[in-house]
């Protein structure tokens, strides 16, 4: 029998996060539904950078305990990511063409099992093939988030959508951060890689039971209930819907943005429009499609050139703060969750932006917004790395993670405007590659660079003498600024050529929609 004076304070919570908490997220994203689409990817981004964080969060005990140095802590961060230069094309064909859902599942639980496996290693090279077997998991929820997100929701809400669930990615970084950091101060660094294993194992299993397959096509979006592809339809882009969406438009219907680019009368490139099904080309064949739009190859290198900065910063942090302002193993990692806090603000406050000037017939403001996003953080990384205070830093640290952060949701949402529907897997493979193979060559560029300017080496193999590290890593963190403001450059160049490319983007899924009509009616003419 349930004790009456413990389950009041239990309802009582229960009732406020439902009132307070649950009902205006809700409204926020439109409803139950779509909140828990949301949140269950959002998980998905964050698996990935609170592992990431956490090499940065515990890689002062991983040093001691390893006897390692910055370049070696730099390349656990590389053995995931790189494995997934070679993959994740691949994965992303499959995601073209197979059940995402179930394929989501199972990388998930690979990456769980490896992150066990590497909580368990006795030796650094054991930790690193551990890390490799994590990459290919990584590699394959990647191209498989990207094509969801685009049939769960219209193209006029992604910049909104991918600012919350790219919330949910640096609250993973945040967890990172703060769990792995003061877990490695009170237990050791095994802790956090079990920790997160044991979490990733759980999502994996609720994904199965609770998100179903969605109808690919990207028009659908989501209504009161879940427009549910059937299997043929999940594996090759056929088939039908088993359930209606209530609120939702149909599949004939225009969304905004492709009202807004008729309207203007935009031309699209005639020699890019395609006329039969995508899912159908070789990959090599799609892949060659995909980097002839201009538009997306200037917004994939930008994006790139972020999450290069953001992979050096994540990785080396916690090491950074600790040497230049005399903090301890747990205030470090509690004040480094001020840089995953301020990429959350940015995130939403950029989506939104970014949504409501698309709204406004400005239709190139996801790219404006993402350029203003890099040139925003560029600038006030300046004066954080050139301080010894860490109440003067403290602020403009706050603003560059904002401006880093903000980038991603508006790129992110772009990339969808100007691809086809049915290459979305493919398209974020070609993209995911670039982006890892710049993200495993970062922490231990940023390493290297740190340990060339941090001094000579004194103790540990690879190690800099006390109180060396904070100087070379804010050399490298000042030098590595430069690609990142070029990244700013790179996207005012993108907006002189996305209108168009959203264009060619529409009329090729017409006309990919009229040649799929014409196969259907030629059987039944003939009958």
């Amino acid at each position: 029998m349930a004790n009456p004076i413990m389950a009041a304070p239990v309802t009582s919570l229960r009732n406020w996060f439902r009132r307070d908490v649950e009902r205006p997220l809700e409204d926020a994203v439109g409803g139950r539904l779509r909140l828990k689409v949301v949140v269950l990817l959002a998980c998905v981004l964050s698996l990935d950078a609170a592992d990431e964080a956490t090499v940065g969060a515990v890689a002062a005990p991983l040093k001691e305990a390893l006897r390692i140095g910055n370049i070696q802590v730099g390349y656990l961060v590389t053995a995931s990511t790189a494995v997934g230069i070679f993959v994740t094309l691949p994965f992303g064909a499959l995601a073209d063409r197979m059940h995402r859902n179930r394929l989501l599942v199972a990388t998930i639980a690979g990456w769980s099992i490896a992150m066990l496996v590497g909580g368990f290693s006795s030796s650094y090279g054991m930790l690193l093939l551990s890390r490799l077997a994590l990459g290919v998991a990584v590699a394959a929820a990647v191209p498989v988030t990207a094509s969801l997100t685009g049939d769960y929701f219209q193209p006029h809400e992604r910049g909104r959508i991918y600012s919350y669930m790219l919330a949910g990615e640096l609250l993973g970084v945040a967890a990172g951060f703060l769990l792995s950091g003061n877990l490695a101060a009170l237990l050791s660094w095994r802790g956090a890689f079990w920790v997160l294993g044991a979490a990733g194992l759980v999502l994996a299993f609720v994904i199965w039971r609770k998100l179903p397959e969605p109808v690919r096509g990207g028009s659908l979006g989501l209504g009161r209930s879940m427009p549910v592809a059937t299997d043929q339809a999940a594996g090759n882009g056929g088939g039908t819907a088993r359930a209606e969406p209530i609120g939702a438009t149909s599949k004939s219907a225009k969304n905004d943005v492709e009202k807004k680019v008729e309207a203007r009368h935009v031309a699209a490139h005639e020699v890019l429009v395609l006329d039969r099904d995508p899912a159908a080309l070789p990959l090599w064949t799609a892949v060659r499609y995909i980097l002839s739009i201009r538009t997306y190859r200037t917004l994939v290198l930008a994006s790139a050139l972020g999450y290069f900065y953001f992979a050096g910063l994540r990785t080396f942090a916690i090491v950074f703060m600790r040497e230049r302002f005399g903090l301890d193993q747990a205030l470090a990692s509690t004040l480094s969750v001020g840089l995953g806090l301020g990429a959350i603000v940015g995130a939403l406050l950029a989506g939104f932006i970014a949504d409501r000037l698309i709204q406004h017939e400005h239709l190139v403001g996801r790219v404006a917004v993402a350029a203003a996003a890099f040139f925003t953080a560029s600038a006030a990384f300046l004066p954080s790395l050139l301080t010894t205070s860490l109440a003067f830093a403290a602020p403009f640290f706050f603003i560059a993670a904002a401006g880093l952060g903000g980038a991603n949701p508006a790129v992110d949402a772009a990339r969808l405007d100007v691809m086809h529907s049915r290459l979305w897997g493919r398209a974020e493979g070609v993209r995911a590659t670039l982006r890892f193979a710049l993200t495993a060559i970062a922490p231990p560029l940023f390493g290297y660079v740190a340990d060339v300017f941090g001094g000579p080496p004194a103790g540990a193999p690879g190690g800099s003498a006390p109180g060396m590290d904070a100087l070379g890593l804010d050399r490298a963190f000042l030098i590595m600024l430069v690609p990142l403001a070029f990244a700013g450059l790179l996207l005012l160049r993108a907006a002189r050529t996305y209108t168009r490319d959203v264009a060619t983007a529409v009329a090729s899924e017409h006309a990919t929609e009229r040649h799929r009509r014409a196969q259907h009616a030629g059987p039944a003419t003939r009958g």
